[in-house]
């Protein structure tokens, strides 16, 4: 059975200000980077967020390469609703915090030879990022297809308003992920943008639901709106 609606993920959020903006505009989730990034937020600033947000909204903390046990703390004591893990984190270790939050993300690299093994990791969702996460470089979509049950897939890297769409329709994943893609700078989000992102990739989702696919120009939705289709390599 199909998911019943596209999950659209903001991420890198700094402010309550932008995560209410990212909501009020129709996402379903956002991302909170505990990670070193020009995104990097403190446990402290995203437990007040949270305290703020709609029940049905999605709080995801954002880790790389951090203590199991780390992780699992700012989880359940901020209340996050999941984890995205997006460093080098082993199977084991994954499986350890997947037993211990509600859900958990798992982060890959496009055709990093540990997604064949992502059953391994116990996680609810595997998300596919380009090689310099956080970059907004787009990765060759071709290394997604068939590499997990697409109700499990969340996309990221690179995605932006006139793309997102392509993605949708090509990938039919359970998600997509964006954050420099809807920013005015890093930590930053322009409400034009991310209220696009959020309208196309909808409009993309329903075309698919309809089996409408042919793209509106009547090219090939993986290649349309993009320079180079399948020279990217992103992160």
């Amino acid at each position: 059975m199909r998911r019943e609606r596209l999950v659209v993920k903001i991420c890198g959020v700094t402010s309550e200000a932008d995560a209410l903006l990212a909501i009020g505009l129709g996402a379903d989730a956002v991302g909170f980077v505990f990670a070193p990034s020009p995104r990097q937020v403190t446990p402290t600033v995203v437990a007040d967020i949270v305290k703020r947000l709609p029940h049905d909204v999605l709080a995801v903390g954002v880790f790389r390469d951090e203590a199991a046990p780390r992780v699992v703390e700012i989880a359940n004591t901020i209340g996050l609703g999941a984890v995205q893990l997006h460093g080098h984190e082993t199977a084991e270790q994954t499986r350890w915090v997947a037993e211990r939050v509600p859900r958990v993300i798992k982060g890959f690299v496009a055709g990093e030879r540990a997604i064949a093994r992502f059953e391994d990791y116990g996680a609810d969702y595997l998300l596919i990022d380009g090689p310099s996460p956080g970059s907004g470089e787009v990765f060759d979509w071709r290394v997604a297809e068939g590499v997990v049950d697409p109700r499990r897939l969340i996309v990221s890297g690179g995605l932006r308003p006139e793309n997102v769409a392509q993605a949708v329709i090509r990938l039919r994943p359970f998600g997509v992920d964006v954050a420099s893609g809807v920013e005015q700078a890093p930590g930053l989000k322009d409400p034009h943008l991310v209220r696009a992102f959020v309208a196309n990739a909808r409009r993309a989702d329903e075309q698919g639901a309809t089996g409408d696919t042919g793209g509106a120009d009547g090219h090939d939705p993986g290649r349309a709106g993009v320079d180079t289709p399948y020279d990217w390599m992103e992160g």
